[in-house]
């Protein structure tokens, strides 16, 4: 092993290291400058006022209130018949 090389290998690695460490301060150095942005808007749902909430309660009764109206309208014209359906498809 030839120290001699070893030596001037250590030497070589410790400049390129020294010039590792100096880029990198001067990138920490220069993000301080840089003016901090405003943290960014919450994402999410926005908040409702009352009477927002009020709205959407009426609509949402009003909707319930069809869907649930929605099966007795199809009882009322009676089942619906397998064999017709596949006689229409056939058909079509």
């Amino acid at each position: 092993m030839d120290l001699y090389k070893t030596i001037q290998m250590l030497h070589e690695e410790r400049e390129r290291l020294d010039k590792l460490i100096a880029y990198l301060e001067h990138l920490k150095a220069s993000k301080t400058q840089l003016p901090s942005r405003k943290p960014s808007r919450r994402r999410g749902r926005r908040p409702m006022s009352a009477s927002e909430r009020q709205e959407i309660s009426a609509r949402m009764r009003k909707y319930w209130a069809s869907r649930r109206s929605l099966p007795a309208a199809a009882t009322e014209a009676g089942p619906i018949d397998p064999s017709a359906a596949s006689a229409n498809a056939a058909n079509a």
